[in-house]
């Protein structure tokens, strides 16, 4: 008597169009939380999306949900910009303003006041992704610091909070007219962190978890 194998049963993946569609709200809501802040209504974020109200709540049951995942978005951006940063063979000091100028355009002082107003911040996949961004920024500066490069006296605090200060205001506040200025102030910022350094600076290096507790 043969004992009859069990069927293998696949879970199924998400079709193309329903891919899609997630990707869309997500990219309407960074747009949308950039100009108007968090608290842009859920309705309007699937108007701009080009999908209906109960398509956004089947890919995301609250706003909490919504701010997580395109906050992660972001950060998953960033580490690809770090990675592509870390891929080149060139210049180390060109690899780490590619990685500066690309983290502005992915808008994170505009996301980043909703990381602590609007949802756990400890939530398991926002912590891995904050882990992996800083993980590849630390190696990124480090290249630098170790090809004689960067200023030794800076850690990755320092360059994330002058990120975040002179790439654009808080969401909601006009931070869209502003953005001829940011690669120009960025570039400004980056000068200053050349080696050799032209002065001491107060204090210590900042780390990240020196912002956190801030």
């Amino acid at each position: 008597m043969s004992t009859a194998t069990p069927v293998q049963r696949r879970t199924p993946r998400p079709r193309a169009d329903a891919l899609r569609n997630r990707e869309r709200i997500v990219t309407a809501a960074r747009e949308m939380f950039v100009e108007y802040g968090p608290d842009v209504p859920l309705d309007e974020i699937a108007r701009r999306a080009g999908v209906g109200n109960a398509t956004v709540y089947r890919n995301f049951p609250d706003r909490d949900a919504l701010v997580r995942e395109v906050v992660c978005s972001v950060m998953d951006r960033t580490v690809r910009a770090a990675e592509e940063a870390l891929a080149e063979t060139g210049d180390a000091f060109e690899a780490l303003e590619r990685f500066v100028h690309s983290a502005a355009d992915e808008r994170i002082s505009a996301l980043c006041p909703m990381v602590a107003s609007t949802f756990d911040r400890h939530h398991p996949d926002l912590e891995a992704a904050r882990e992996r961004t800083e993980r590849l920024i630390e190696e990124v500066m480090d290249r630098a610091k170790g090809a004689g490069q960067l200023r030794p006296d800076v850690g990755v605090g320092d360059l994330m909070v002058a990120v975040a200060q002179l790439s654009r205001p808080p969401a909601g506040t006009a931070c869209l007219g502003l953005d001829r200025f940011v690669h120009r102030h960025l570039q400004l910022f980056l000068d200053g962190l050349r080696a050799p350094a032209r002065s001491v600076l107060p204090g210590t290096a900042a780390t990240m978890e020196d912002l956190r507790q801030a």
